[in-house]
């Protein structure tokens, strides 16, 4: 069952503070197919996917959409408050500086994997420092 999160991140992320994030629950996980990010100003960042360990500091609820009758058990999070516990770096990206400039991570047959579990989770980091506000979405299948 397929579902989505999309936004504009309420904080400029850093290597410890990311974007945006979605986390398994007690009962589900997930299989990330896709996530992109597009620069809203005209300054360039890096960008990379992380592994999140721990539920530390996340932002506001994000409303999970469904693209089917099921509804999503995953949660995804607004720009986190606090800095998270970065479990790694899988992808790594520059946006170039301009506006709607941006990239589209997929993950083939199997997907980004996030275990079951509340700690578990993939988020957006900025891994040389501070970032900029982007534009986003996540696609995911439980």
């Amino acid at each position: 069952m397929r579902h989505s999160i999309a936004g504009r991140s309420t904080i400029a992320g850093t290597n410890v503070r990311p974007q945006f994030s979605l986390y398994g629950t007690a009962s589900f996980g997930a299989r990330i197919r896709e996530i992109a990010i597009f620069n809203t100003t005209s300054t360039a960042f890096a960008a990379a996917v992380a592994r999140l360990t721990a539920a530390t500091g996340q932002g506001a609820g994000l409303t999970e959409v469904a693209h089917d009758i099921n509804p999503p058990q995953c949660t995804g999070f607004a720009g986190h408050t606090a800095d998270g516990t970065i479990g790694g770096v899988g992808r790594q990206v520059s946006i170039g500086a301009a506006i709607g400039s941006g990239f589209v991570w997929t993950f083939g047959d199997n997907g980004l994997v996030i275990p079951v579990g509340t700690a578990n989770g993939v988020g957006i980091i900025i891994p040389t420092g501070s970032g900029q506000i982007v534009d986003y979405y996540l696609e995911w299948e439980e």
